[in-house]
């Protein structure tokens, strides 16, 4: 049993919960005593049942208490309730890097001001034999009062050979920023792995985005172990060359390859930065989502980026509604005008067709379908553009390019892709529908859910209803898409709203969950569950947001719910398990 909102926890009086993560949950109390605020930070019922585990967690906590950083969260005092040990620590007013990361990007000042600060609290730590182990944005607290502090020091290890202060098999750490040699469970840390986290915290702040995200923890933690890391300067311009070099350095795979300490990797950031004069990383897309207070609307354009240079893609470039392409080759405007006289001329043939059907199967659709593309080897950037070359008006070609781009992580040019794909497939439904089927099978939910809608728009004129098939297909990319940042640019709710108007509420408010303000979003989901009772789409949104939040019991109710809902699709199951598994 959890400490409970208005309950006295010893010489505290619990005032709210204010986070949990997988160990403890953290509460904001008051000291009547002293007459201030706290935050206590109690360890989850599942490891009151180890002794040994418990004895370790009192000596790490006597440990850090010794901390006495200006940077630092001080802890004020350790001590039990009712069985339960807790950590007293300095209450701070403000937000967390995450938190703030969410409305904008920093600006180059706040950018140096936050690694300055953080990384003299890590130097001060290490000295101290003490490692931190998950550096990221939601462990940094920025006070309202302008100064910033490396939090939670509750997971720390001692870093002298010998000393463990947690088991042995236990890998902590947030998969997006795990160290390589953290992530393969190795005992041999030393300060490196901070180092590397911290160089993920680092990237994040110059470029815009993590190096590497994916649907599940694996993937991402696979992906620091073995996959190269992407070109800062290849995401985002922006990045000068010196930034880039700090950062291939500091995210070294192996350990030898880094900086040897976080003194001589904070002067080596200070230097190229400053030297750069880096500009602005890319500007967070939360502040396109619409209003709540009303049905979402297309979200306006976003602030102007640097340009990639793809002149290799020769194919023309149709402009998109709201949506500012670079002016193609004049050499091009003859096939332009071609393709788009022979799509009309298609267009006209298809809808004379489609009309005289009764009624639209999945096995008519299945005889529009092209041809799936034959198994080998995936197509790397340079072939895959070489494929454009050779076939300007091929959507195909389009569609392998943008999959390129999308294993590269270079999420802008896999989406200029794929408009060039809708601007030659269209009117053609079932290659859509295939490169939407191809788009999932590579995780690239967010093209996979551009390609679902477009196929959704041409057969909804022609009859009343989706086929089962797109229907699924159509909900499953939906629903992933809103995870991605980019996706408020690239899906607009109101074309989704004729679609299928449940699934476009949904996706806005899962998009305003995870960019925006998760209170309104958790308000109007439930408003939506009024609107269509057993829905499984948000029963399993319901448990997401649950767990996310650290209502157990909520999320347990609605994963139940989902189970029993005869609507639930396969991936709404998988996904339910996953969320399982993230519960204590």
């Amino acid at each position: 049993m959890t400490f409970q909102v208005g309950e006295n926890v010893g010489r505290y009086r619990i005032v709210e919960q204010l986070g949990q993560g997988g160990m403890a949950t953290v509460f904001k109390a008051y000291h009547a005593e002293l007459d201030r605020y706290v935050a206590l930070k109690v360890l989850h019922p599942a490891f009151m049942d180890d002794a040994n585990f418990l004895a370790r967690f009192q000596r790490e906590a006597r440990l850090v208490a010794k901390l006495d950083h200006p940077n630092i969260v001080p802890i004020y005092d350790y001590a039990e309730y009712d069985g339960r040990p807790y950590l007293v620590m300095k209450f701070v007013e403000g937000e967390t890097l995450k938190a703030r990361l969410s409305r904008g990007p920093l600006t180059p000042p706040e950018v140096m001001k936050v690694a300055e600060a953080v990384g003299v609290a890590l130097a001060y730590a290490h000295k101290q034999g003490i490692l931190h182990r998950d550096i990221k944005p939601s462990n940094v607290l920025l006070s309202n009062d302008g100064q910033i502090y490396l939090a939670d020091f509750g997971l720390a290890r001692i870093a002298q050979s010998g000393e463990s202060t947690l088991t042995s098999d236990m890998i902590l750490g947030t998969p997006q920023y795990i160290s390589p040699e953290q992530a393969l469970g190795r005992k041999d840390l030393d300060e490196g792995t901070d180092i590397y986290s911290f160089g993920v915290m680092l990237y994040e702040l110059v470029v815009g985005k993590v190096p590497f995200n994916a649907d599940t923890p694996f993937s991402v933690i696979h992906d620091h172990i073995y996959t190269p890391l992407p070109l800062p300067r290849q995401i985002n311009p922006a990045v000068t060359e010196q930034v880039e070099l700090f950062l291939l350095k500091s995210l070294s795979k192996e350990r030898v390859d880094r900086f040897d300490s976080v003194t001589s990797m904070i002067a080596a950031f200070r230097q190229a930065y400053q030297a750069g004069a880096t500009a602005a990383p890319l500007a967070s897309l939360a502040e396109t989502l619409p209003p709540l207070d009303r049905l979402p609307v297309s979200p306006p354009e976003p602030a102007a980026k640097p340009e990639v240079e793809s002149a290799a893609v020769a194919a023309p470039v149709i402009e998109l509604a709201g949506k500012k392409k670079k002016p193609f080759p004049w050499m091009w405007v003859a096939l332009a005008v071609i393709v788009v006289a022979g799509c009309i001329i298609v267009l006209g043939v298809l809808r004379s067709v489609q009309r005289s059907r009764p009624v639209f199967t999945p096995t008519a659709a299945a005889e529009t379908l092209a041809p799936p593309r034959t198994p080998g080897k995936f197509l790397d950037i340079g072939e895959a553009k070489q494929r454009v070359n050779e076939n300007p008006a091929d959507p195909d070609a389009h569609l392998q390019l943008a999959l390129a781009y999308h294993r590269a992580d270079m999420p802008d040019l896999e989406q200029e892709s794929i408009g060039q794909v809708i601007n030659f497939a269209v009117p053609d439904e079932g290659f859509l529908r295939e490169a939407a089927r191809q788009a999932a099978g590579n995780d690239a939910w967010l093209s996979a859910a551009r390609l679902a809608v477009e196929a959704a728009e041409i057969h909804l004129p022609m009859e009343t209803s989706l086929p089962e098939d797109l229907t699924m297909l159509l909900h499953e990319t939906v629903y992933k898409a809103m995870k991605d940042r980019l996706a408020a640019e690239y899906l607009s709710f109101e074309r989704m709203l004729p679609i299928d108007e449940p699934l476009a509420r949904l996706a806005m408010v899962r998009y305003r969950f995870f960019y925006g303000d998760k209170a309104e979003a958790q308000q109007i989901l439930d408003g939506l569950a009024a609107f269509k009772p057993g829905f499984a789409d948000a029963q399993l949104l319901q448990a997401e947001f649950s767990a996310y939040t650290g209502d157990v019991e909520r999320a347990r109710q609605a994963l139940a719910n989902l189970r029993a809902n005869p609507g639930a699709q396969a991936w709404m199951l998988q996904e339910a398990q996953y969320i399982e598994g993230t519960l204590p």
